[in-house]
């Protein structure tokens, strides 16, 4: 049976189309979280801030593989630092992605 929609029902179908950058940034954020190296330095990140050389020490990962790594999650804005001499202190940048991840950890903990 077919019925026509209504304009407030096709507004709303409108509006949730989404345009090509969303679709872009979605699936990178995705494709962090799809990464095993990088959901631990997240999850480190959840609860305080980090050098990179520690983030390195805690998680037994080369220096070069946490920065190439932080580079990514920054670039997508799921991380920022801040700098104290010459040293980078890493933290979280989007409490929405780490309720995502908190949130699939759960889920994956979960029977």
């Amino acid at each position: 049976m077919d019925e026509k929609l209504n304009s407030s029902e096709m507004q709303k179908n409108i509006d949730q189309h989404l345009d090509e950058e969303t679709l872009f940034v979605v699936s990178q954020t995705f494709k962090a979280l799809s990464d095993p190296t990088r959901i631990r330095i997240l999850n480190l990140l959840c609860s305080d801030e980090h050098s990179v050389n520690d983030i390195a020490e805690i998680l037994y990962l080369g220096q070069s593989t946490v920065s190439h790594q932080l580079r990514f999650l920054k670039n997508l804005r799921l991380v920022k630092f801040r700098r104290e001499g010459t040293t980078l202190y890493y933290s979280k940048d989007d409490d929405h992605i780490m309720n995502l991840l908190k949130q699939a950890i759960e889920h994956a903990a979960h029977n």
